[in-house]
């Protein structure tokens, strides 16, 4: 999905996110587009390959150029996690190690408090192929599993930095800002709303839809209508139904147009 709007002011900051022994570039790159579409920009590396930084990287980092040039490298997990007062560690695997397990979503509200009070959080990431070792496991203060398919348990790097991403950005403060332009559409009023019901259903009345189930007609109208108000409708839908029912109504051959209760079969009654 493409959404982005440069003029927007950029979300920076979150916990850190430390891949450990990361084998390619192109996966660094996703986890930097990951990281920034949720607001992440502090990106460490513990003993990447060499020219890791390269085009594929840039590639499958989509933009995202503003994470990968402010990577800082390390020669070891401990060096990567000095400044830190938190760290959790991702791991698919049991491990022997006696430590809390917490899934993303609750792992992203802690990190949320935490971070609140001033505190530094970060997420440790394996090598994609084997993950994280116990030596590196064993420094973080709890472990973050996402659950999954127990048959198929298999995401990739730019995944799980994904899934992440996400609950950090979602445990954020309040709902996400409307994105309803009010120069160009508004909400429709009750009265433009109704008038659609009427619209549709007087048409329908002529159509015959109800003709055969007369009984049945208040209980079809009030489900028709809840149907079309599952979300809000704004005016400029109001006024494309209101073109869509009269071109259909248009389009009916002569002779058609029945009276009520002397047209073809509407809905089934059953």
């Amino acid at each position: 999905m493409a959404g982005t709007d440069r003029r927007q002011a950029p979300m920076l900051g979150g916990p850190a996110v430390i891949l450990v022994e990361p084998q390619l570039g192109e996966n660094i790159g996703a986890v930097a587009r990951a990281m920034l579409n949720f607001g992440l920009t502090d990106l460490r590396l513990v003993r990447p390959r060499a020219n890791w930084l390269n085009e594929r990287t840039r590639a499958m980092a989509s933009g995202a150029d503003r994470v990968l040039d402010g990577a800082t490298l390390f020669l070891s997990t401990a060096a990567a996690i000095a400044d830190l007062q938190h760290v959790y560690a991702t791991t698919a695997r049991r491990r022997d190690l006696l430590k809390p397990v917490a899934t993303p979503r609750f792992a992203a509200a802690s990190m949320r408090a935490q971070t609140a009070r001033g505190e530094r959080c970060g997420i440790l990431f394996g090598p994609e192929r084997v993950g994280l070792h116990n030596d590196d496991v064993v420094v973080a203060e709890i472990l973050v599993t996402v659950p999954l398919n127990p048959a198929f348990s298999s995401l990739n790097l730019g995944q799980a930095v994904v899934i992440l991403g996400y609950e950090w950005f979602a445990s954020g403060d309040g709902p996400p800002p409307s994105r309803l332009d009010a120069k160009r559409a508004r909400l429709a009023t009750r009265e433009e709303v109704l008038g659609l019901f009427e619209h549709l259903e007087s048409e329908l009345d002529d159509a015959g839809y109800f003709a055969n189930i007369p009984d049945k007609r208040r209980k079809l109208v009030y489900n028709i209508r809840n149907s079309l108000q599952r979300g809000p409708l704004l005016d400029q839908d109001v006024r494309t139904l209101h073109g869509i029912i009269k071109s259909l109504a248009g389009r009916k051959l002569p002779g058609r147009r029945r009276a009520r209760g002397k047209a073809e079969p509407g809905p089934e009654s059953s």
